[in-house]
């Protein structure tokens, strides 16, 4: 491990496409008059510009297809401060997409991905990248990575003595991620992956049961895990302590990308040795001002908007 090299942040890139009618039911077998709005995204991506736009150096390890939405991923992400220059470029392929059907209250009513292209990230191409983990200081995944593809980070990682801090991504991956808790250093689901993750049910704005399933993480051998409860806030737990942190009071214009947000502000906040608790304050910030956005990344983010919104 490198105290002072990049983080390292491997997983999906690709399009989000966000999908708002106007009406509050859908009528089956017919259009509905509504709002699409395209944004640049895939979790890991998300992470890395969050963290790239809070001046942490950070390279991405991803695939995209060699076609203009491709193309407009990598241009948008270098542009934040990312480096994408070992991003595979698959030909034949499609660049990854996630579509979200939203209620008008900003928050996910449900949604479809095709992220196939993510079969292109294999042990080799991470085995022919392994300088970038000797020479990094932390590893963050997401779980749309294909089991042999995360049994080759986490060797990585052991062998270059990193921490690895991994985002479930959704409860329909998160069973990738269960034989590998004891290698994870922080884990952060929200309420459907946590109970998917560990089996303890996690009953929705219900604080008990997310420190319960927390603990559960942790005894299952994560260092740090926390369970997102969105308007209701998180817990924390670790061996040594627990806590809970409210959610700031904002406006929600558009959910998606704020948990991709609290990642990115925890995972700042413990490379730069802040307290638990206080990192966990900095991801809920970092999450609180994605919420306020159309985008799934704040475009302006910066450190000094962070603090401000932590205020």
């Amino acid at each position: 491990m490198q105290e002072d090299g990049h983080v390292l942040v491997v997983g999906a890139a690709g399009i989000d496409i966000k999908v708002t009618p106007e009406a509050d039911h859908l009528a089956a077998e017919t259009s509905t008059p509504g709002h699409i709005r395209n944004s640049v995204g895939g979790v890991a991506r998300n992470i890395a510009e969050n963290l790239a736009r809070l001046e942490t150096p950070t390279v991405l390890l991803s695939a995209v297809g060699d076609d203009p939405p491709g193309r407009l991923v990598l241009n948008q992400t270098e542009a934040s401060g990312v480096d994408i220059s070992n991003v595979l470029v698959a030909p034949r392929a499609r660049t990854g997409t996630w579509m979200g059907l939203m209620h008008r209250n900003g928050q996910l009513r449900m949604a479809v991905d095709d992220y196939s292209v993510m079969k292109r990230l294999t042990p080799r191409y991470l085995y022919d990248r392994r300088r970038l983990f000797a020479e990094a200081s932390m590893v963050v995944i997401d779980a749309n990575l294909e089991e042999k593809a995360l049994e080759s980070v986490f060797k990585l990682a052991t062998r270059y003595d990193l921490r690895v801090c991994a985002d479930p991504t959704s409860a329909s991956l998160t069973g990738r991620l269960c034989g590998l808790i004891d290698q994870i250093y922080m884990i952060t689901p929200n309420i459907r992956e946590a109970t998917a993750l560990c089996g303890v049910e996690v009953k929705a704005h219900n604080r008990d049961t997310a420190m319960q399933a927390a603990r559960q993480l942790v005894m299952l051998g994560a260092q740090i895990a926390v369970v997102t409860m969105g308007a209701a806030g998180l817990v924390y737990a670790t061996v040594d302590s627990s806590g809970y942190i409210p959610a700031l009071g904002v406006e929600v214009v558009d959910s998606t990308g704020a948990g991709d947000a609290f990642s990115a502000g925890a995972i700042f906040g413990i490379l730069n040795d802040i307290p638990i608790d206080e990192a966990m304050r900095l991801g809920v910030s970092a999450a609180a001002l994605t919420l306020q956005t159309p985008d799934t990344v704040v475009s302006n983010l910066s450190l000094e908007l962070l603090y401000d919104q932590l205020v």
